[in-house]
């Protein structure tokens, strides 16, 4: 709901993001601060974005995949191992420029997910789920059984740092400006995605696939091009994951981070861009305070153990998800656009 006033006087100023000056100024002044960040906060909070923004194009592609088009992936992980893989494998390899090998990395994990995505236009719900876990499998499977002069085997794969224009990417500073460089425009590709006739496609097809192909969508073709579209953001942000890390491993992408991704979109709210990165925020704080916590319980109360610590913090992290799906299934973001609307409405209650 736009604040009292504001409506648009054609289509063009109807689908804009940004409706009104205080949202152009706040937009401006959150980038400014993102812009600001290295400056601001200490290498600890710089590595925690970093991985943020990593996260927030993995989501964000899961959201496109799930939450638009209603199909259930738990494999997300698996797609970003892939595209972490085969950035990793170019640099070392090849020699190729960042510019080259992440569209590559995104290509390589679009492609896997396709065939995933095919398997969507026979079968859906609870069964979709299982096929694909199955990617998970397949994708450990083949790091583990392939010649290790491939993929490295169970040792894994270290990565050379990123280069662009010949210039070496190792600072800190440098990384940081790069994460959220892409970041940046993976986001904006998503707003673009799903305010286009594909977007829109996909919402037709995750409301009713009957009625979407009675209107003359593809449905089939809707459904494998959402899990391209998903696992392309998946590999892109494996491939930025493996620049970051230096360093790319089979356990790094396993069942358990497919799940998180999953409850990133859960928790921020599902069908919502915003969503998808307002859950990368909780989640990943969430983690991170668990992870700071987890090892002074530890040290202060030894009788427990460091495994049933780690295990009991892990199980309050699934506690929290819980309780959001329980209460708030719709995510924060439902519950922030209750309380605008509630604002904006004041004092009446419609």
């Amino acid at each position: 709901m736009d604040p009292s006033g504001i409506f648009a006087t054609s289509y063009r100023a109807d689908r804009r993001l940004v409706r009104t000056r205080w949202q152009a100024l706040s937009l401006i002044l959150f980038i400014a601060v993102l812009l600001a960040a290295p400056y601001l906060v200490g290498p600890r909070i710089v590595a925690i974005l970093n991985i943020m923004y990593i996260s927030a194009v993995v989501a964000v592609g899961l959201q496109i995949c799930t939450g638009y088009a209603g199909q259930i992936n738990l494999g997300q992980a698996a797609f970003m191992g892939v595209g972490a893989y085969t950035a990793a494998i170019l640099a070392e390899k090849t020699g190729l420029s960042f510019l080259l090998t992440i569209p590559i990395a995104g290509f390589a994990a679009a492609v896997f997910g396709f065939l995933f995505g095919l398997t969507a236009a026979r079968i859906k719900g609870f069964y979709l789920a299982l096929t694909t876990i199955a990617a998970q499998f397949i994708f450990h499977f083949a790091v583990l059984n392939l010649p290790s002069s491939w993929l490295g085997g169970s040792n894994g794969v270290t990565v050379p740092p990123a280069t662009l224009f010949g210039l070496r990417i190792v600072s800190e500073g440098a990384q940081y400006y790069l994460m959220l460089f892409v970041a940046a425009i993976m986001v904006a590709g998503a707003f673009g995605i799903v305010r286009s006739r594909f977007g829109r496609a996909f919402v037709a097809v995750r409301d009713d696939d009957v009625a979407a192909g009675i209107m003359g969508i593809n449905v089939a073709a809707t459904k494998a091009n959402a899990f391209l579209i998903g696992a392309f953001y998946a590999g892109v942000g494996g491939g930025l994951w493996a620049y970051l890390i230096r360093f790319v491993g089979v356990d790094q992408f396993t069942l358990f981070n497919s799940v998180f991704f999953i409850a990133m979109i859960i928790v921020g709210g599902m069908g919502s861009i915003v969503g998808a990165l307002i859950g990368v925020f909780v989640i990943r704080v969430i983690q991170e305070i668990i992870a700071t916590v987890g090892p002074n319980i530890a040290e202060s109360v030894t009788f427990l153990g460091g495994d049933i610590v780690f295990a009991g913090m892990n199980v309050i992290l699934g506690g929290v998800i819980a309780l959001f799906m329980i209460l708030e299934p719709k995510g924060l973001m439902h519950r922030w656009t209750i309380l605008k609307s509630s604002y904006r409405i004041w004092p009446f209650p419609y």
